[in-house]
């Protein structure tokens, strides 16, 4: 049976020896210590090792180990077993990011790449056996030669206990590098993370590599950057992920509290190292990791300013490094020239992922309730694909009644969900005035209109309607399909909100119009007061409007009108 320091579902360390030289001695000593440190550890036990076949129980546990020590001694390579387990680790290394770190027990590790000594007398017996030409012995001799050519630790003579200190200090340092949480139900990621690691180029090592990934507010930027960090962060000599740098560098204090967490992450120093400002920041992180092969995440970024203070070049950093970098805004990854085969756009769900992620957020397995297939449908459709919003109708849903969910989507299909908006509202707040007004017009009025005919309506306003749509599309608000004006539902409702929040009582003292009954209130009133800058009105049906013969004549701020 194996033993191991405490019940979790994997294991921290896997430990790779030839039993008979080293069970009782050193192994059972460094074990020991692992234990003694809280560090999960597998050993074996004589009894997995019997019969001609390795028992699956080993192949298991090095498949589900963070970090394998694999001690060479002077008879490792006797043991058919041993080879079969170095070549499983070797495996991992490659597949599963395992980190793999050699030690070498009063054997010289060039024995060990080159087969000889000891290691070539076990060879030979070896190929005696399955043959000279035997595939397996040639695998054998492929796994030797590259894990004898790792870095690790070579002991002869000396104070064992030193040794297996300084192995114990480096593994915990390792560990302190933890994954990060993605996702309670990481619906869609895994397909995203293999398309963005071949975009990485993971295997090349000539200088730096910067990549964006952007899209609209909650369409699950973050949780494939925590995914991707997660997959490769072992491979690197350091890593961090900054999340929310939008919101933690206000001010050029909060610039210098980042630029010292990057250092602090990566370098895996006790105590910051004192940054007095931005400048002598960029410095300290350009000098300090010139020479380092290291993973960055920028998560949520929007001002040039906080990538100049953190990544302002791919020099920074040394070769083999990769930074990621998390925005709503496009045009900031072309401004820090990322080039077009770097820039990921994330985009929305597919309709069976989005169902799957739907499924697990609002019908738990113990969960009786039957939902009619129209009102899981209509959910479906209002979140259009976008994670944030079907996580949250999911689990505010979960547990209700159909009548109860078909109230929640007339509420919302009238006044957003406030943390979905919430969400959403970043984008709009971080636009100028000008693409304020044209995206507003977009929302409450143009949404799937022509995009000439809304150029000139909008042209006519004087607001400059090219430069404003294209940051629009950058900022991922709009796009343009056809010829025709697209916009997320969710992000249309955002925009009327914004107008509707300017005076929930009274329609004169909202900038736009586009309800039947609104613009009836408003037009058959004295508009002397009023605030409306624009209507856009297709009436139900044809109907007559009354229109006081004071209506138009005081109204100062009126733009355009459309019905």
């Amino acid at each position: 049976m194996a033993s191991s320091s405490k019940p979790k579902s994997n294991y921290e360390v896997f430990l790779s020896f030839r039993g008979t030289d080293l069970r009782n001695t050193f192994l059972g000593h460094l074990y020991k210590a692992l234990h003694h440190n809280g560090i999960y550890t597998f050993i074996d036990s004589e009894e997995l090792r019997k019969g001609y076949q390795i028992l699956p129980t080993l192949m298991k546990a090095i498949e589900e180990s963070l970090i394998a020590i694999i001690v060479f001694s002077k008879d490792y390579a006797s043991s058919r077993w041993c080879l079969e387990e170095l070549m499983k680790i070797m495996e991992c290394k490659e597949q599963k990011d395992l980190t793999v770190l050699p030690v070498f027990y009063k054997v010289d590790p060039r024995e060990v790449r080159r087969g000889s000594k000891s290691y070539g007398k076990a060879l030979a017996k070896h190929e005696t056996k399955f043959g000279k030409d035997s595939e397996k012995v040639k695998l054998w001799k492929k796994a030797l030669f590259d894990a004898g050519s790792l870095s690790g630790w070579h002991f002869n003579d000396g104070d064992e206990s030193e040794l297996i200190e300084r192995i114990v200090k480096e593994i915990s340092t390792l560990l302190d590098r933890t994954p990060l949480h993605v996702a309670k139900h990481p619906v869609g990621i895994n397909s995203r993370v293999v398309k963005l690691k071949s975009m990485l180029n993971l295997e090349s090592n000539d200088g730096a590599l910067i990549m964006g990934l952007w899209g609209k507010g909650g369409i699950g930027k973050t949780s494939l950057a925590k995914a991707i960090y997660n997959d490769t962060f072992r491979q690197f000599e350091g890593s961090a992920f900054l999340a929310n740098v939008r919101e933690t560098s206000k001010g050029c204090k909060d610039l210098v509290a980042l630029q010292e967490k990057l250092l602090l992450e990566i370098l895996l120093l006790k105590k910051g190292l004192g940054v007095s400002n931005v400048d002598a920041g960029t410095n300290l992180v350009r000098d300090r990791l010139c020479c380092k092969r290291v993973l960055l995440i920028l998560d949520d970024v929007d001002d040039l300013r906080q990538l100049n203070a953190l990544a302002g070049e791919g020099k920074w950093f040394g070769n083999g490094s990769r930074i990621v970098i998390t925005t709503r805004d496009k045009h900031l990854l072309t401004c820090h020239g990322i080039d077009q085969d770097h820039m990921y756009e994330v985009k929305a769900l597919e309709d069976s992922e989005a169902h799957e992620l739907l499924s697990k957020h609002a019908f738990q397995t113990h969960q009786k309730l039957k939902i009619r297939t129209d009102l899981v449908d209509s959910v479906l459709n209002y979140a259009e694909g976008l994670p944030l919003a079907i996580e949250v109708l999911g689990s505010f849903l979960c547990g209700r009644r159909e009548h109860e969910w078909k109230s929640t989507l007339k509420k919302f299909s009238r006044t957003p969900h406030k943390s979905i908006n919430n969400v959403l509202k970043i984008s709009y707040d971080g636009l100028e005035d000008n693409e304020k007004e044209i995206f507003l017009h977009i929302a409450c009025f143009f949404k799937g209109r022509d995009s000439e005919y809304i150029k000139k309506v909008i042209d006519s306003c004087n607001f400059e309607i090219t430069i404003g749509l294209e940051i629009l599309i950058e900022r991922s608000l709009i796009s343009i399909e056809h010829g025709i004006i697209e916009m997320h539902d969710l992000i249309q409702l955002m925009g009327m909100d914004i107008v509707n929040q300017e005076c929930r009582d009274d329609p004169r003292r909202r900038s736009r119009l586009w309800l039947y009954d609104d613009v009836l209130d408003v037009l058959a009133h004295d508009m002397g007061d009023c605030v409306v800058k624009a209507i856009v009105l297709e009436p139900p049906e044809q109907k007559e409007i009354y229109i006081g013969p004071n209506a138009f004549t005081k109204a100062s701020r009126w733009e355009f009108s459309d019905y």
